[in-house]
């Protein structure tokens, strides 16, 4: 079975490889690599400046010809050094191993551990193909620890300006939120940091080719890439990294799915600060957002299925309920809504302890890995 599905990948697509003279810069790849996905046939080319060579996947029956007149029009020279089936042989994979000469290592997904493996296999000799279905920067930097501890600082900051220790000696007042600027200088630092941290990075690296679209496994040497532009590409690698974080998680609560909730993603863009705000969940996520929210003026009401931060040592949680309730956090411990509505913007949570109502509803209950459309059983 397995000979048999190689071969049938083999007869699919084919690899050339191209020695290139004339390139000094990142740019002469890129327009090198412009230039051989415009042939008919090409699903996707690698070029690399500093090694002089381009590696190119084709539909069977692409002419090397053509290849090498693409390059001769660009202005560069190039001639065929190898023109092999799909994937590299494996005893070259095995002879390639601790200096990652000749790999080509496909990684899905772009965000901290995506970007480290990616840098320290060009930084060995690799060549390395990044494909990313969303924004560059995966969780943290976008939707994660850069905006959120943005926020919770922001709600810090109002914290103590309407009450601190040192009130006798300094007077306070409720401060006046105005989160559409709050929400601005927050964005453009992650901004910037994504810019400065990975899309710099990611554009001034000649190893690291970058691919936006939605990867699967074909076989357990290629990656069939659906791009963002609708065309499709097929990949032969000799290793692969998954590294495509998670996502919210959602629990199967009867009507949640037809309400319009937030999980964390939205809760830190949100363009306003709700009157009141109910939050399910009580790990880290759930309990930063509550009281940041809280802080910055919304009623909250937290909804933990045990207590808070059960998963640490009881002391943290005990503190930090007691700090919530002195902060006019409402905090239910043992209680999971039954079933939640949505009526006139209001949300109605459904509990062993009664009704809750809330002008926004706040889902923090974990997160799943996004593995679903890597096609893992190829």
């Amino acid at each position: 079975m397995t000979t048999r599905m190689h071969e049938a990948t083999q007869k699919e697509i084919e690899m050339t490889h191209l020695k290139i003279s004339g390139m000094t810069c990142h740019a002469c790849a890129v327009h090198i690599k412009q230039s051989l996905e415009k042939v008919p046939g090409v699903q996707s080319a690698l070029v690399s400046w500093p090694q002089g060579t381009a590696q190119v996947v084709t539909a069977p029956g692409t002419a090397a010809e053509s290849l090498t007149a693409a390059v001769t029009a660009a202005g560069y020279h190039a001639f065929v050094s190898d023109s092999t089936a799909t994937s590299p042989p494996r005893d070259q994979s095995a002879k390639s191993g601790a200096s990652g000469n000749g790999l080509h290592i496909v990684i899905i997904g772009s965000g901290g551990g995506a970007m480290a493996a990616a840098l320290k296999a060009v930084e060995r000799g690799a060549q390395v193909t990044l494909i990313e279905r969303g924004t560059i920067g995966g969780t943290c930097v976008n939707v994660g620890c850069v905006p959120s501890k943005i926020m919770i600082r922001t709600a810090y900051i109002a914290h103590l300006r309407r009450e601190s220790q040192f009130d006798a000696g300094i007077s306070a007042a409720p401060p006046i939120v105005s989160r559409e600027s709050l929400l601005s200088q927050q964005q453009s630092r992650v901004d910037e940091l994504r810019h400065a941290k990975y899309e710099n990075i990611l554009d001034s690296n000649p190893g690291i080719t970058v691919l936006h679209g939605v990867a699967g496994f074909k076989d357990k040497r290629h990656i069939l890439v659906r791009m963002n532009d609708g065309s499709e590409r097929t990949l032969a690698f000799d290793r692969c990294l998954v590294a495509t974080g998670a996502s919210p998680a959602v629990p199967p609560i009867p009507g949640l799915e037809d309400a319009p909730y937030w999980t964390s993603t939205e809760a830190l863009i949100s363009p306003t600060i709700p009157p009141s705000l109910a939050v399910i969940g009580a790990s880290v996520v759930a309990v930063e957002l509550a009281q940041a929210y809280a802080r910055l003026g919304s009623k909250v009401t937290i909804l933990a299925r045990s207590s808070l931060l059960s998963g640490e040592d009881p002391v943290i949680g005990e503190t930090v309920t007691a700090i919530f309730r002195s902060e006019g956090i409402e905090v239910l411990e043992h209680t999971q809504p039954s079933h939640i509505a949505y009526d006139g913007g209001v949300f109605v949570l459904t509990t062993g302890q009664g009704q809750i109502q809330a002008d926004k509803l706040l889902v923090a209950t974990g997160r799943s890995p996004n593995v679903g459309e890597l096609s893992l059983s190829a």
